[in-house]
């Protein structure tokens, strides 16, 4: 008989996304089209440039099959750099303040296991994208869940965040736009936040994924614009969003150099590092032409849009994101979340996420992501509204 797991792994919740894909797949044996909004995973195909530089890279340079350096290559960590000076206008050095990731979320787990140890506090967001906090409890840490209210909308108060959590705190995880709530903020909230772990001594951990999916004027600020603020944080990017690539898994970490030194060493211990034929496929992203990138901005805000206008014809009315690819909707009175998610799926066949599947605090919300067509968005947006009035 095999040993029970351990307490860490009995902290876990059951991911939503596992759960979901085994109604999907009973849905579809019984032949029912389903429309699936429920994962943030981009249906838009990845630019053909970046597809032509892997063809290339994996047809002609057999070198690149053999395991890659864990510290990425020097070209892509330049590559980085010189996007985040002309995006950012922040300086770093490719050398030290860089690390290419197999994705941000393995960054992001991975690095509480370099940081927390029993006792000690990872502050985060309520909602939050899992990985924000599970890597904490991997680490046989504590998570302090600091509330999202609407009230606010939904931009946290750092103010109530406990003394005695403060100074047992190593880690501040932080993401804006936010997933899954859509809120943004200014620099001025990261420097409340920055001043807050010097007091406490604490690193900020900002998760910036959503950076370039902006709309109606809005540009995400980079927590690094701050002066001071690499000498206590890191920052996180991802090229899922940006360039339609989250199967290829890939992304980076930029900041601090020690906190850096400490990921890479972690990960040297569990991986390779990232393929290096995906990294040349990175570099000819960050390199070449954005075009790409505007119009599958432009394409959210549309599906945004036809989405909101839809709902607002039953009468309902939620916040209109500036950023992220999702709508994050209050559900009808009377229903929790993941009952109203369940209703959704099997009376209309359309796959949402429930609020609490991203904690406690998102409780009576759904998060709809706007990863299909926009028949289907408009389609989405009626069968949802519909329910609104029953």
């Amino acid at each position: 008989m095999p040993k029970d797991p351990s307490k860490r792994f009995n902290q876990l919740a059951p991911y939503v996304f596992s759960i979901q894909d085994a109604k999907k797949l009973k849905l579809k044996a019984e032949g029912k089209k389903i429309i699936d909004l429920g994962m943030g995973s981009p249906d838009l195909p990845t630019p053909r440039h970046i597809v032509d530089t892997l063809i290339e890279v994996v047809s002609n340079h057999k070198e690149t099959h053999r395991y890659p350096n864990s510290k990425g290559l020097p070209e892509l960590r330049e590559s980085i750099a010189l996007w985040y000076k002309k995006r950012f206008g922040v300086d770093i050095d490719p050398e030290r303040e860089v690390l290419p990731l197999i994705g941000s979320k393995e960054g992001i787990s991975h690095l509480a296991l370099a940081y927390i140890d029993p006792g000690d506090f990872t502050i985060t967001l309520n909602p939050s994208y899992p990985a924000h906090y599970n890597g904490t409890f991997i680490a046989g840490g504590q998570v302090f869940f600091l509330p999202l209210r609407e009230k606010n909308d939904f931009v946290p108060d750092i103010s109530e965040i406990p003394g005695d959590v403060l100074r047992k705190t190593k880690l501040m995880i932080i993401s804006f736009p936010h997933n899954p709530t859509t809120s943004t903020v200014e620099k001025d909230f990261y420097r409340d936040v920055l001043e807050l772990a010097e007091k406490y001594d604490f690193i900020v951990v900002s998760d910036l994924a959503y950076s370039e999916i902006c709309f109606d004027g809005y540009k995400a600020p980079s927590l690094l614009e701050l002066d001071g603020a690499k000498e206590r944080s890191v920052e996180f990017n991802s090229f899922s969003k940006t360039f339609n690539m989250a199967g290829w898994r890939t992304g980076y970490v930029v900041g601090n150099r020690e906190v850096i030194s400490k990921l890479a060493q972690i990960k040297s211990y569990i991986d390779y590092g990232v393929f290096e034929a995906i990294q040349y496929a990175c570099i000819s992203a960050l390199n070449g032409p954005l075009d790409e990138v505007k119009k599958t901005v432009e394409t959210y805000k549309r599906r945004r849009d036809i989405f909101i206008a839809t709902l607002n014809k039953y009468g309902v009315y939620p916040k209109v994101p500036k950023g992220t690819m999702y709508v994050w909707l209050r559900i009808p009175e009377g229903y929790t979340s993941q009952e109203f998610s369940n209703k959704l799926l099997e009376e209309k066949s359309i796959v949402v996420s429930p609020g609490d599947s991203f904690g406690k605090h998102g409780e009576g919300f759904i998060r709809v992501a706007l990863v299909a067509d926009e028949s289907l968005i408009l389609e989405a947006g009626e069968a949802i509204g519909s329910m609104y009035i029953q």
